[in-house]
């Protein structure tokens, strides 16, 4: 199996990420290297930090014409965090900045109350579980009940309900886990999540083989 690229844009826990992908014995560059994006067998892209600090510096690095050649041809992806958000059409985050628009809908701040007049504590910050709302493989072998890690002030809102794999409960009901076809992103951090997290990532990598033993060979 080709290396699993993890896109390096100048923010986010790389180190991390590459660690507990090391950890399930799956190899991983981190790269920002646009030829490197197109010749990965699958791209991972975690973050933090801001969403039009993120697109405005994709851009600067010539990464979005590789990341989208990529995710139309169908190549595996995991977005963690911000790396879910960006594939939406916008976010509102310091005023409307366009995203990738691999999925329509729009990522919104959280309220800055529960619903029942009590002060949402912002960003959502711990652990917490998933609401799922259908099956992925991301997910094989975990229970229903499983905790993950969350750290973020703004979340997604998917205009096609179809993609939405999970949701978790914070003040409002949010979606937590997409998917459509390999294309799978994630609110929480997996490289966070401890053993569950680990379990992610490697079930990520059974989809990455997967997808590499049924690709016609290079002429």
């Amino acid at each position: 199996m080709n290396s699993i690229a993890v896109v390096d844009y100048g923010r986010g826990n790389l180190r991390s990420v590459q660690k507990a992908f090391e950890k399930v014995n799956l190899r991983v560059t981190i790269t920002r290297s646009p030829q490197e994006i197109l010749d990965a067998a699958a791209l991972v892209l975690p973050g933090v930090g801001a969403f039009r600090d993120c697109m405005q510096t994709l851009d600067r690095l010539g990464l979005i014409r590789p990341l989208l050649h990529s995710l139309q041809a169908g190549k595996p992806y995991l977005g963690i965090c911000l790396g879910m958000q960006i594939l939406f059409t916008e976010s509102d985050e310091f005023g409307p900045t366009p995203g990738l628009d691999i999925f329509p809908g729009r990522v919104c701040k959280f309220p800055e109350s529960d619903g029942h007049g009590a002060a949402l504590k912002i960003p959502h910050m711990g652990w917490n579980t998933l609401l799922r709302q259908r099956n992925s493989p991301l997910f094989d072998g975990l229970p229903e009940d499983a905790y993950f890690y969350f750290v973020h002030s703004y979340y997604a809102e998917p205009a096609d309900s179809e993609v939405i794999v999970a949701r978790t409960e914070y003040g409002t009901r949010f979606t937590s886990v997409i998917q459509k076809d390999h294309v799978f992103a994630l609110q929480f951090h997996p490289e966070k999540s401890q053993r569950v997290g680990l379990e992610v990532l490697r079930n990520f990598g059974k989809v990455v083989q997967r997808c590499s033993n049924s690709s016609p060979p290079s002429t």
